[in-house]
């Protein structure tokens, strides 16, 4: 019993210039049962309007109370340091009573814990203050 192994008699190999397309298929395949599963998911959802991004220019009026917490979680109206809860919220209590009420811009440090800032929040609340604003950095440009 023989084996050949190289060129048959006579006969030079031949270069196969074809290129083998079944894994390409195969892949194709694939994606397309992919995204027929996918797109159904992704157009199904809730229609919303989500708000777009935004700069106003803060109108700084008199009226309007100035409340900051710093990293530390210290309280400031304005520029005085306030150590209790009930003294922000009778502080407050008596803002909310004025016509027009006045807005409250509360100014938190990048670093003070969300309870310190919650706490500010809640009592706005408490006291019926409407408009309470968060001031930011804006944006940089190009970032």
């Amino acid at each position: 019993m023989a084996m050949t192994v190289g060129p048959g008699e006579g006969g030079d190999d031949e270069l196969v210039a074809s290129i083998n397309t079944t894994p390409l298929v195969d892949v194709m395949l694939v994606l397309l049962i992919i995204f027929l599963i996918t797109i159904p998911v992704v157009i199904h959802l809730v229609p919303l309007e989500l708000p777009k991004e935004r700069n106003q220019v803060r109108q700084t009026k008199p009226e309007n109370i100035s409340i900051s917490v710093n990293r530390d979680g210290d309280i400031f109206w304005g520029l005085t340091r306030i150590t209790d809860n009930e003294d922000l919220v009778r502080r407050l209590k008596e803002k909310s009573v004025l016509n027009p009420q006045p807005e409250v811009h509360i100014r938190g440090d990048l670093r003070a814990r969300y309870e310190s800032i919650g706490r500010v929040v809640f009592g706005c609340q408490r006291a019926g203050i409407v408009k309470v604003n968060f001031i930011i950095e804006p944006p940089v440009a190009g970032g």
